[in-house]
């Protein structure tokens, strides 16, 4: 199934360089992970200051991006410099439930969209992610089939978010670009689990 994720290899390659860059000013995957976190909390916040000065919606594409990078970036780390570690894979799997929940459950208080069915967004979500977990404790691989993962979540939200900061009118929309995540990633959640009992 087609997905954003598909990209990564390319998007490594141009990322080693940074990697190694940051690799030598000590710093470590799992203060990378950390570093995601706390940006999709900040992104998160920057959703409830749009309600003030409209300008912050601009920081969920640019922080998408920043934070994609992040978690190429600490998983590259991890396995160039063999610092791997039970520890950051807890970081991980928990880091993309909590960066999800801060991003998008925020997004409620974009004019007409609404609490539950964010909330429901919020849910699938996890759900995918544990999905995918489960799926690789069965099978030894973890899944990231899409059509509604991670990276495809980023793009999905970020190109909302900047295509509503130049046009503040399309604000309602936000609600059947949530009923169709909400169909994909169910979609992508089922696609996940066949996969790690195959």
């Amino acid at each position: 199934m087609p997905s954003v994720y598909q990209l990564k290899p390319a998007f490594q390659r141009l990322l080693t360089p940074l990697m190694r860059g940051l690799r030598s000013m000590g710093m470590t995957p799992n203060q990378l992970t950390l570093l995601a976190i706390l940006l999709s909390a900040f992104m998160g916040f920057s959703i409830w200051l749009h309600t003030r000065h409209f300008a912050w919606i601009l920081v969920v594409p640019i922080g998408y991006f920043i934070r994609m990078a992040l978690n190429a970036l600490d998983g590259m780390m991890a396995t160039t410099y063999e610092m791997q570690s039970k520890t950051g894979q807890v970081l991980n799997e928990l880091g993309d439930v909590l960066s999800d929940a801060c991003i998008i459950l925020p997004m409620a208080l974009i004019p007409g969209n609404n609490l539950w069915l964010t909330s429901v967004i919020a849910l699938l979500a996890m759900l995918n992610e544990f999905a995918g977990v489960l799926a690789g404790n069965i099978s030894g691989t973890r899944r990231y089939d899409g059509p509604m993962g991670k990276s495809d979540r980023a793009l999905m939200i970020g190109l909302f978010c900047l295509i509503y900061f130049f046009f503040p009118s399309i604000s309602g929309w936000i609600v059947y670009l949530f009923c169709a995540m909400g169909i994909l990633l169910i979609w992508s959640t089922i696609n996940r689990l066949q996969k790690g009992i195959k």
